[in-house]
């Protein structure tokens, strides 16, 4: 079989020749709406531990409209430098399908089976890891379909063994492909980074209360007992978070305050404006805690919430942060870090097994995917386009591939 046509998917096992595929070049590094192009692309080999999965769905992220930019990284440059023949990027970094070729060495998946992709590569041999190494921070861990090829916006994928995890029996194959990602990193954000994790009673501000990472940080800190707050930009969304968990929202539009802090703001009418604000701002995170400070501060804006987080976060309290969305300088008032003896933690992803406890809570039905809208394969620069925009639906996105 040469190619199946988009939308459908050959009978199991039956590999074909070449395959649609959302492709990106360096060429057309810019705007998703643009870099992102439907080609016909060889079908790739597998190594012996890895696994072709047809893809059913995919889910949509921010880590794309970065591959599409170009920026920060050249991701099609850096890996021709590392000896890569290839000079196109397949992306998407989740997934569920169907298992349609194994290498000689897997033993964890057969063909047939329905599976959800996790994002996390890494060398499960590598000493480091061998020896009880955290695999995240081991020097052989990649983001796959983001700093790897072969990522979900294809008809087929390729993914190492211990990227598979079994697709839950009650989820469609679009929900199945949009919680796993966010859900691992928020997961990890809030259980790894003792002491400051979350348990009953814990006060969490949840920056993007309705976005992606968002919505899975409501309900897992309410599962663990925790009293979630969310920021969101518009009332409309406002619903959402508190059907998910939150006892309170706060509409950040409300507030003018945002941005990095500069040399010398401290003594700046700037900086006393920007004071005034951030206390309003916390004065009603307090009104919905009983006047309780967030002790967990969900971090992922980066440069324009950066000092707001910091100053609202309780003493001994912790920011942890996962991305920057608005942009990478972080600056703020170093006095509100050592002498209340706060902490910033960055976190990435996670680990097999944050991501199999992830996708017990979701067999168990005590979180769920919160899919907002489904869109069609041609539309995933569309997809991406908007998320660039913060124009978005709420929730997490899912592209339908294999029908």
């Amino acid at each position: 079989m040469k190619i199946a046509k988009l939308g459908e998917l050959p009978p199991v096992g039956e590999v074909p020749d070449k395959m649609h595929a959302i492709v990106i070049r360096q060429d057309r590094y810019g705007d998703p709406i643009n870099a992102m192009q439907i080609e016909e692309i060889s079908v790739p080999e597998i190594g012996d531990d890895e696994v072709l999965v047809a893809v059913k769905a995919a889910g949509v992220n921010y880590n794309n409209v970065w591959a599409c930019a170009g920026y920060p990284l050249d991701l099609i440059g850096l890996r021709q430098k590392k000896g890569s023949a290839l000079d196109f990027h397949i992306g998407g970094s989740e997934a569920s399908g169907i298992v349609y070729k194994t290498g000689k060495s897997v033993t964890n998946v057969k063909i047939g089976d329905e599976v959800v992709i996790q994002g996390g590569i890494w060398d499960p041999v590598e000493p480091y890891v061998v020896n009880g190494g955290d695999p995240v921070i081991s020097s052989s861990f990649l983001s796959w379909g983001y700093e790897s090829n072969w990522g979900s916006f294809a008809q087929f994928c390729v993914v190492k063994e211990l990227q598979c995890l079994p697709k839950p029996g009650h989820l469609s194959w679009e929900e199945a492909a949009v919680y796993m990602l966010t859900g691992a990193t928020i997961y990890r954000m809030i259980n790894r980074w003792q002491p400051n994790v979350v348990k009953k009673g814990t006060v969490a501000l949840v920056w993007g209360g309705a976005g992606g990472l968002g919505v899975m940080a409501l309900q897992m800190i309410r599962e663990a007992g925790g009293i979630p707050v969310a920021v969101v930009n518009s009332d409309e969304k406002k619903k959402i978070c508190m059907d998910l968990g939150a006892v309170g929202v706060i509409n950040r539009n409300n507030y003018k305050h945002w941005g990095g802090m500069t040399e010398g703001d401290i003594h700046s009418e700037e900086y006393i404006e920007w004071r005034k604000e951030v206390v309003a701002f916390n004065k009603e995170i307090l009104s919905f805690t009983s006047g309780v400070s967030p002790s967990l501060v969900i971090e992922h804006p980066g440069e324009s919430t950066i000092p707001t987080s910091l100053f609202i976060c309780s003493k001994g309290g912790m920011v942890v942060t996962c991305g920057g969305t608005s942009g990478y300088v972080g600056s703020f008032d170093l006095r509100y870090l050592w002498v209340h003896q706060k902490r910033i933690q960055g976190s990435h992803f996670a680990s097999y097994d944050e991501c199999y406890a992830v996708n017990e809570m979701i067999e168990n039905k005590r979180i769920r995917p919160v899919l907002s809208k489904v869109y069609n394969f041609d539309e995933i620069p569309l997809a991406h386009q908007l998320m660039k925009e913060n124009r978005h639906p709420f929730g997490n996105m899912a592209i339908r591939i294999g029908y």
